[in-house]
């Protein structure tokens, strides 16, 4: 099932982003350190290169993201022109501080009382941008929940006299071009669970998790992971943790939303869902299908005219 999660609210954000974003010095982008470009919005970057805006990239929760795989991301995304890319918690307030001088960098023509900086805080929903928001300011402006899109509206307040914050509403596109993009948003909690199916994600979850982090299955379950596929992993947590249905039978569903919880809250260890180099493996994977579909369509149009 390809996943597709777009509220009537994100149309009229993104229109007021675009608005906003020609009166920005720069976009400070907040990505899931565990699925950076899975978790980047395509229209934030066309309307930031639109307007040749420097990008600063958060990749938040990068306490819960492996540190190999976060390493890696850096490396790719700061050898990208008008980009700077860090790796913090956006709840650590030693991280957040380092913030504002790595704007003033990006944009050093700003930053006065005459020529304040103007930093737009952007992002999809549910990667902690109104945490970011709090932390920055020192106080509660932001609504914050464990819940996407919680902010509805844009938000503009002074850091001090020579910074301007502008937070933004989580916004999603209104298509998601790769399924496993939307399954890795829906697992990581940026897409609302009226839009996804619980025991498809987990099971998504878990053949990453067998294929990439297998000992921490181990390590959290305390069962035997070979000669499984992630549905049979997700019925061994079930059976393993007493999660049982009348009858007897495995609770699945249970199982899932507790595979869910424990990858979300970190409780499984430090996770990553994609890497650069697996993200150059998906996207020619993706480009060969294309290719493959347009080939065979043009030779059954082809034989279909010529039988004609």
């Amino acid at each position: 099932m390809a996943i597709q999660w777009y509220p009537g609210h994100m149309t009229s954000a993104r229109k007021k982003a675009a608005e906003t974003m020609a009166l920005t010095d720069i976009v400070i982008e907040v990505l899931d350190a565990r699925l950076p470009e899975a978790s980047s919005n395509p229209m934030i970057e066309e309307l930031r290169v639109f307007r040749q805006r420097p990008c600063l990239k958060i990749l938040n929760k990068a306490d819960l993201a492996d540190p190999a795989a976060t390493k890696a991301w850096l490396a790719y995304y700061n050898s990208q022109k008008g980009v700077k890319a860090v790796a913090l918690s956006c709840k650590k307030a030693s991280d957040v501080a380092k913030i504002p001088a790595m704007c003033l960098a990006l944009a050093p023509h700003r930053g006065t009382n005459l020529k304040p900086l103007r930093m737009m805080i952007m992002g999809i929903p549910n990667v902690g941008k109104s945490t970011l928001m709090n932390a920055l300011l020192k106080r509660r402006v932001a609504k914050v929940g464990d819940e996407p899109a919680v902010t509805k509206s844009q938000q503009r307040l002074d850091l001090n006299d020579q910074m301007t914050l502008i937070d933004t509403p989580g916004m999603l596109w209104p298509r998601i071009a790769h399924p496993s993009d939307g399954l890795m948003l829906a697992a990581s909690h940026a897409i609302g669970r009226n839009a996804v199916i619980d025991e498809e994600v987990a099971t998504f979850l878990a053949d990453s998790l067998l294929a990439n982090y297998p000992q921490l299955l181990v390590e959290r379950y305390g069962f035997p992971v070979e000669d499984k596929d992630g549905v049979a992993i997700i019925e061994a947590i079930a059976l393993r943790r007493g999660f049982r249905l009348k009858g007897g039978a495995a609770d699945f569903e249970k199982a899932c939303l507790m595979l869910l919880q424990d990858y979300r809250s970190g409780a499984l260890g430090r996770i990553s869902l994609e890497t650069p180099t697996s993200r150059e493996a998906m996207l020619a994977e993706a480009a060969d299908v294309v290719t493959t579909l347009g080939t065979t369509e043009n030779g059954i149009d082809h034989m279909d005219q010529s039988s004609s």
